[in-house]
């Protein structure tokens, strides 16, 4: 390493010196170079991350001698920002008073022209092959240089500004812009040396609505090329207005060895300052400041003023008229205003002298919808009321009040109305009312220059229509705004009229140039959202010192627009039997009991629906597996379902796929070798009726917001449809979607069948499932009725059990029909996913008992195969549990064994004392009757005698076994209990018994 650093150091030295050497030809011997003679520059960074630092002569061959080459910083080595680089010591040093620097950046803000490094060409968009296609009729729609800024143009052109750059390290490119219309679109985006666009943010820039706006990006290390590109479309045959570009910053350069001097019109009043700060109004400063210097009372100057102008004498075009606000007395006057900024002079011996305030008159009433309260102020009336301006009224019973807004006085502007002043030359707010109120109108006021945009906005939050209007529909008014307006001009004005939609882009809808006689507007609104409506006025587009057409303006007499949410009303009208609207005489979910002529609530599992063709009110019931909300508005699905089946009852719970799901098909056609395809979003139930699926038209609005939901169309329903157009197309990184649709806007019902009101799910589009588990499917309509679809668009989600899909699994469309649908009006989609099997019970496992082992017995709990369930109950505890083994079970049967022969025992001694016991009596018997043969036989008893033995023994002449002995005992015992033995009498008489 020590022998290469020194090969490199004698190669430096050489490429020094040979660069200091003087030409053969010359002649002459060359002197000692210099400090004024010659700069530093720093090597190329080699591959250990060291550099030299070099002496180069300003001109080649001037003077030798030059400082030996040194090892320089490292190639990590910056300064801050305020700071540069000071070559001769290698130690960063603060920029000086008057001076700014960026430390590790460059910036750009001085257009006098196209700053070197910059390229600037324009394209035909119809044959653009990457800048190398320059059409001829293009060629001048470049981007202009204007001093402070860089302006785009304004054809069909499309023009591009670029700039490459090497960083060393990360960086950040920022600029300001100004972007005010839509007409035009505009384009920033970086790339790298391989024509790759870095990760970022939308290429696509905002438009501006507030003057000037500041964007900044991320820059990589390495080559990058930054693009601004502009390309206008042609709208109302309209001139649009260029975007400005100004202040553009790069950071992550390797050094800058320089400070750079503050323009003319700025200052830096320390030493170290990152950048310079513009001269306030009335001073001004050359190239270079440390201050501003004031100008002469004869003179003025704008902000950031380069020089001061003298001031011309005031005219009747520096002033202007309004009204005062009405004062307690209900009295109100016309008042004279000088126009701001006051250029003007009244010192001079020609000037005009500000008019005395006018006599003061009754103020005019009120707006319709309002009234004076106790004070002189207009207030809005209650809801419920109306109001002519001069007092509020309630509405009559079977009325409700027709809300709207409508100006027509102009006292005062209304609070939900501003004004303001924008500059056609810098694009920045003045600060200064654009719009003043005249009693009946409301007129432009002078400006600070005649070329000016005087611009007055009215903001309305959104609209509440008499109707419900269908999704999906075209051509269907939410709302109108008609405004009744003039125009008195001398040169080429124009007055814009603009509408913006939830707080995006105004588009321009109408233009009216030159003078216009007092005539009426009428623009209508078809969609609900917070709206914006503006008017732009312009007297001329050219910019002259001072002003010359202040007389020129534009008056606006009346503004009406209806279906306000929030709005005031000016009249009533009668309530219809309808449920949309608010003054529906029965509560939501209520229906009038024609009999009665009351209001009756729908009964539970019903919910009141408008039919499509009549508009007809009534109580419908709830299909399958839905039922009503609290307001009997419509029936939902909070995503559980219950089946019957034979033997036993299954339970669903789709809470999982209840969110909004979006899955592409196609692709379903090609346009100019583009593939396109279809995009479903779907939600599969809603709780209370709300929906999560969503689709949106960011195509047609260039405009494009950041937030969900400020797209000029978006459908919310429980499926919808768009186009989606791949990331490749028109630059977008993101896929865009247009044309969005609603499949589904009301859930039906959900079943296990096939069919439900009309809408068939035919099993035969998707493959079988399994058949001890049937497909439950979602049926819904939509309320978009086309002339083929008389009864809406219909949708069948078919959500069928696969336990080894979790999550949400796959939908698929049938085979036959790729687009989902076959005959355009009913879609149908097959879900599969374990999220879609049944809750888990008791019927789903069953137990495994085990052997007894050591006197111990586990069951265990398996699920049946195939496990067709999900989540729900879990499997039980293993069970353990003491048992009885096979030697236990012979001790038992031998200890029973020894309790029998032991009691069989003891009935044969019981039984045979009992025969002993008979016998004795017997013999008893035998021997008195042999004594007396001759006589009857004198009673004797039975019994043992006292003094007798039962336990004497006799000796019969005939013996018996014991086993005949019981069974004579046995036959000869009768019913009553007692034996019977037959007695042979001596007489020879019958035998008797006893």
């Amino acid at each position: 390493m020590v022998g290469t650093g020194t090969a490199v150091r004698r190669l430096l030295l050489a490429l020094s010196l040979a660069a200091a050497r003087p030409p053969a030809l010359t002649g002459q011997r060359l002197h000692v170079c210099k400090e004024s003679e010659y700069h530093y520059e720093y090597t190329e960074c080699d591959s250990t991350g060291s550099r030299w630092r070099v002496a180069v002569p300003h001109t080649p061959g001037l003077c030798t001698g030059l400082p030996d080459p040194i090892r320089g910083t490292e190639c990590s080595f910056s300064c801050k920002a305020g700071e540069f680089l000071d070559m001769k010591t290698q130690a960063c040093q603060p920029c000086a008073e008057g001076t700014y620097s960026l430390g590790t950046g460059v910036r750009f803000d001085e257009w006098d022209e196209v700053p070197h490094g910059f390229a600037n060409v324009a394209t035909n968009p119809e044959v653009d092959d990457g800048f190398g296609s320059v059409v001829e009729n293009c060629t001048g729609s470049t981007w202009v240089p204007h001093g402070d800024y860089v302006a785009s143009n304004t054809d069909e052109c499309t023009a591009t500004l670029m700039y490459a750059v090497n960083l060393k390290q990360s960086g950040t490119v920022s600029f300001e812009y100004t972007y005010p219309d839509s007409g035009i679109v505009f384009e920033f985006f970086v790339q790298n040396d391989q024509c790759q666009p870095t990760a970022g943010e939308s290429r696509w820039m905002r438009t501006t609505e507030k003057g000037w706006e500041f964007h900044s990006m991320e820059l990589s290390h390495g080559n990058n090329v930054l693009y601004w590109r502009t390309t206008a479309f042609s709208v109302l045959s309209k001139v649009h207005k260029p975007v400005l570009v100004r202040n553009i910053s790069i950071t992550g350069v390797a050094y800058t060895s320089e400070c750079f001097p503050c323009k003319p019109g700025t200052f830096a009043p320390a030493a170290g300052a990152s950048a310079c700060q513009p001269c306030p109004a009335n001073t001004f400063s050359s190239k270079g400041a440390t201050a501003c210097q004031p100008c002469d009372p004869t003179t003025y100057a704008e902000p950031g003023s380069a020089s001061c102008h003298a001031r011309p004498p005031c005219t009747d075009q520096d002033y202007f008229y309004t009204h005062s606000a009405c004062d307690a007395r209900g009295e109100t006057q016309v008042l004279f205003k000088w126009a701001e900024p006051k250029i003007c002079s009244e010192e001079l011996p020609e000037a005009a002298l500000l008019p005395p305030p006018g006599a003061k008159t009754p103020c005019p009433p009120c707006n319709p919808g309002f009234a004076k309260s106790n004070g002189s102020t207009c207030q809005p009336c209650p809801y419920g009321s109306y109001s002519n301006g001069s007092g509020c009224i309630s509405c009559p019973a079977g009325t409700e009040p027709v809300l709207g807004l409508e100006y027509k006085w102009w006292n005062v502007l209304p609070p939900n109305m501003e004004t303001a002043v924008l500059s056609d030359i810098n694009f920045e707010y003045k600060g200064m009312a654009g719009w003043e109120v005249a009693g009946d109108y409301i007129y432009t006021a002078a400006g600070a220059s005649d070329n000016d945009f005087m611009i007055l906005t009215l903001v309305v939050p959104g609209f509440s229509p008499a109707s419900p209007v269908l999704e999906d529909t075209e051509s269907k008014e939410v709302a109108r705004i008609t405004f009744v307006f003039e125009t008195i001009c001398s040169v080429s004005c124009e007055l814009y009229f603009m509408v913006g939609i939830n707080s995006s882009t105004n588009m321009a809808v109408e233009t009216w140039t030159g003078s216009k006689g007092k005539q009426s507007y009428t623009y209508i609104v078809d969609q609900n959202a917070t709206m914006s409506f503006t008017w732009v006025f312009q007297r001329t587009p050219y910019h002259e010192a001072g002003r010359w057409y202040s007389s020129d303006m534009a008056k606006l007499y009346s503004i009406n627009v209806t279906n306000v949410l929030g709005g005031v009303a000016s009249f009533c009208r009668r309530c219809a039997p309808v449920t949309a609207t608010s003054c529906a005489p029965c509560a939501p979910g209520s229906i009038v009991d024609h009999s009665s002529g009351t209001c009756q609530p729908c009964p539970p599992g019903t919910y009141l629906q408008d039919h499509l063709s009549d508009r007809t009110p009534a109580c419908q019931p709830c299909g399958p597996g839905t039922r009503s909300n609290q307001l009997r508005s419509l029936c939902y699905n909070n995503c559980s379902f219950s089946l019957l089946l034979p033997g036993h009852i299954l339970h669903y719970n789709f809470s999982a796929l209840a969110t909004s799901t979006a899955f592409t098909s196609g692709p379903s056609f090609t346009a100019k070798g583009l593939k396109y395809f279809h995009q479903f979003n779907i939600s599969l139930c809603g709780n209370q009726g709300r929906r999560t699926a969503t689709c949106m038209d960011n195509v047609t609005d260039r405009g494009l917001p950041d937030g969900e939901g400020d797209y000029a169309r978006v459908v919310t329903s429980y499926v919808c449809q768009s186009i989606l157009v791949p990331p490749d197309v028109t630059g977008y990184k993101t896929a865009m979607s247009s044309l969005p649709i609603s499949l589904a806007d009301r859930l039906v019902g959900v079943t296990a069948h096939s069919m439900l009101d009309g809408i068939t799910s035919p099993p035969e589009h998707f493959p079988p499932g399994h058949s001890d588990l049937p497909d439950i499917v979602f049926f819904y309509r939509s309320n978009d009725a086309t002339q083929p679809c008389s009864r809406g668009r219909a949708t069948a989600i078919r959500l069928r059990c696969d336990p080894l899909r979790p999550g949400r699994g796959t939908i698929t469309m049938p085979s036959k029909c790729p687009e989902g649908t076959c005959d355009g009006c009913t879609f149908h989609f097959l879900w599969v996913t374990g999220e879609a099997c049944p809750r888990c019970s008791a019927s789903h496992y069953r137990p495994i008992v085990g052997a007894c082992l050591g006197g111990i017995q586990k069951t265990t709990y398996v699920w049946r195969e195939p496990r067709l369930c999900h989540g729900g109950q879990s499997l039980p505890a293993q069970e353990v549990r003491a048992c009885r083994s096979v030697d236990f079970w012979l001790k038992v049967g031998i200890s029973a064994g020894t309790c029998a022969a032991l009691l069989l025992a003891t009935l044969a001694a019981y039984f045979w004392k009992k025969n002993q016991k008979l016998e004795y009596k017997y013999s008893k018997l035998v021997i008195s009757m042999t004594a007396n043969e001759s006589e009857l036989p004198a009673p004797d008893s039975c019994a043992i005698m006292e003094g007798e033995d039962a336990e004497d023994e006799l000796v019969l002449t005939s013996k018996r076994s014991l086993f005949g002995k019981i069974i004579s005992f046995t036959y000869k015992r009768t019913p009553d209990g007692f034996d019977s033995v037959p007695l042979k009498p001596s007489s020879g008489s019958s035998a008797m018994e006893l």
